[in-house]
């Protein structure tokens, strides 16, 4: 069973910078694409970034030129460095591993970890 833990969150001012980790233990994920995701208050949780197995990477339109997506399979481990962040980033930071369309969709196929509290301040 994989589990997966998130960490690097906290609270930041607007245009500041932090950057997301997510350590995968319980099996090697480097067959698999890698997505961050992100719930706000209230809302469904959606994906913000992912990672193919290749090293290609989507962002959404609304992330674009502020995050990157990074992994490293030695470690298993996937990144998020998040830049020029605004009060709208603010959520709970998902990862997960699986299956990423060419239409940008992504099926996660783990267990959901706890996710890491991103807070942008104005």
């Amino acid at each position: 069973q994989v589990q997966l833990v998130e960490s690097g969150g906290g609270l930041v001012q607007a245009g500041g910078s932090l950057r997301l980790s997510c350590v995968a233990s319980g099996r090697m994920l480097s067959s698999n694409a890698m997505g961050w995701f992100r719930q706000a208050p209230g809302k469904q949780r959606e994906l913000v970034a992912a990672v193919t197995s290749g090293g290609k990477t989507n962002y959404v339109d609304f992330v674009k030129g502020r995050f990157t997506i990074s992994r490293d399979d030695a470690k298993n481990t996937v990144y998020l460095q998040m830049n020029s962040l605004k009060p709208e980033d603010t959520a709970v930071y998902y990862c997960n591993a699986g299956i990423f369309g060419g239409s940008g969709t992504f099926r996660s196929l783990e267990r959901w970890g706890q996710g890491t509290l991103v807070t942008v301040s104005s």
